[in-house]
């Protein structure tokens, strides 16, 4: 049966998060639900990590094939480090672009759920420069799925709320209202084989990356 109730919205503070909405947007998490959340970029859409049928629901919502990567937020790279093959090469530049606007792909170990193995050997993996999105994942308890909210007809990235909710609100069980954001998306950098390859630029700079 089609889903037709709009998403509920929950205006959080960006600057100073209220705990206790943000062990209530866990909670959704926690149960399964998808939200749409701010990060330090554009909006983000996400699901628990461990939730198949989240995950599923992510991909029918964005309209993406399985070929398709999708990110996770950590909250630190102790845990980056447990769904991704991290090298000292690789965990010198985490503690460099971490916390911030950049999505780091590095090889997937065994601990990413196997929907997200089937067609790629590697991951991408986020620790956003945003007390929202790290709160969310302390409530939750583990990683977040993350995957940017964009206009299926333009492919505009959206920063605001209200537009989120108008766009994806009957398919999503939660949005987060937390303010008006950049139009920018994260800086996509490979880290595999020990190289550094800037795939997409976006807010986070590259000029460390590139000099």
């Amino acid at each position: 049966m089609a889903r037709t109730r709009v998403a509920q919205m929950m205006v959080i503070d960006a600057e100073r998060p209220h705990p206790r909405k943000l062990r209530m947007a866990g909670d959704v998490l926690r149960e399964g639900g998808v939200i749409a959340y701010p990060t330090d970029t554009v909006y983000g859409i996400g699901c628990d990590v461990t939730n198949r049928k989240g995950i599923d629901r992510v991909y029918r919502i964005k309209g993406l094939d399985r070929e398709h990567q999708l990110a996770f937020i950590c909250p630190d790279i102790a845990t980056v480090a447990e769904y991704a093959h991290v090298t000292d090469f690789a965990y010198r530049w985490l503690r460099r672009l971490f916390p911030g606007p950049y999505t780091v792909i590095l090889p997937a170990t065994r601990a990413v759920p196997k929907v997200l193995r089937e067609s790629r050997s590697e991951i991408g993996v986020r620790i956003p420069a945003s007390g929202i999105c790290s709160g969310l994942v302390e409530a939750l308890g583990q990683p977040i799925i993350t995957t940017s909210a964009s206009d299926p007809e333009t492919d505009l990235q959206l920063i605001d709320a209200d537009v989120v909710r108008d766009v994806f609100g009957t398919q999503l069980d939660l949005v987060i209202d937390g303010g008006l954001l950049t139009s920018e998306p994260s800086t996509v950098v490979s880290l595999l084989d020990n190289e550094i390859e800037i795939l997409r630029e976006g807010k986070g700079p590259v000029d460390m990356l590139v000099g």
